[in-house]
């Protein structure tokens, strides 16, 4: 995805920009982010704040950006609050609140894992909106009715935890980029971010004794946690083929084989 920067962007979005946040001092641009086609950190009168957007045009991107809006309020402490939200000048734009953090190393002995685990577990306590559309609806095409039924649940699911939206600050972490959220069983996350743990080099062993301590984790659905595996493979296969989907698959097999 093409991005642009700050001063790229038009002078209308400028202006409406600054009528929520004040006079903008400086920008930094940000080069990470998957689902944003612009992104910078803003110095402005009322302080920092990280800016996120996409061209009206893009359907998916602003999707994304209002369940992103959607789920703020239910998710502040555990990521960053959302200050503002405007649409000008061809763009959607959100406006958080700026965190100070570094992308999580969720290698073997780091000490990230214990903030990481610290705020996934406080975010498996939140209740999904109702506007949040459920995780079992990724599977109908894969999964018959009866597995869909096992990935059903209450619980707000990010679905994306990989290191670049898991911030780590001195004695914090957070997980930012809420663009994929889905209701399910509060483990889904839990799976996420062990597999993480693998493709990070850490040994499957010590991923999963990372993930037992999570009790959603230790009370999950051993043919819950199989239908998750199975749908989520078969979908990487449809995307990249088979060859190309064994690694990422393995690591998953090992979810199912431990539950």
């Amino acid at each position: 995805m093409s991005r642009t920067g700050w001063w790229e962007l038009p002078a209308e979005v400028w202006a409406a920009v600054e009528e929520c946040s004040g006079p903008v001092a400086g920008a930094r641009d940000v080069a990470d982010g998957l689902t944003c086609s612009t992104a910078a950190v803003l110095t402005t009168t009322s302080g920092q704040a990280f800016m996120k957007g996409v061209p009206v045009g893009d359907a998916r991107g602003r999707a994304g950006q209002a369940l992103e809006a959607v789920v703020n309020a239910a998710v502040r402490g555990i990521g960053p609050r959302l200050l503002w939200q405007v649409a000008a000048g061809g763009w959607d734009l959100l406006g958080f609140e700026y965190v100070e953090g570094r992308h999580a190393d969720l290698s073997a002995g780091s000490a990230d894992l214990v903030l990481v685990a610290g705020v996934l577990l406080a975010a498996q306590a939140v209740r999904a909106p109702a506007d949040v559309p459920p995780f079992a609806d990724r599977f109908v095409e894969v999964l018959p009715p009866e597995q869909l039924e096992l990935l059903r649940g209450d619980s707000l699911l990010h679905t994306d935890t990989n290191p670049h939206n898991l911030l780590v600050g001195s004695s914090r972490a957070w997980i930012v980029d809420w663009a994929m959220p889905a209701a399910g069983p509060a483990w889904v996350d839990v799976a996420y971010t062990t597999v993480r743990l693998m493709e990070a080099d850490c040994p499957p062993g010590e991923a999963l004794a990372w993930a037992a301590q999570f009790p959603a984790w230790a009370a999950a659905d051993p043919q819950a946690v199989e239908a998750f595996v199975t749908g989520t493979c078969r979908l990487w296969e449809r995307q990249i083929g088979a060859r190309g989907a064994r690694p990422s698959n393995a690591r998953y097999a090992t979810l199912a084989v431990a539950a």
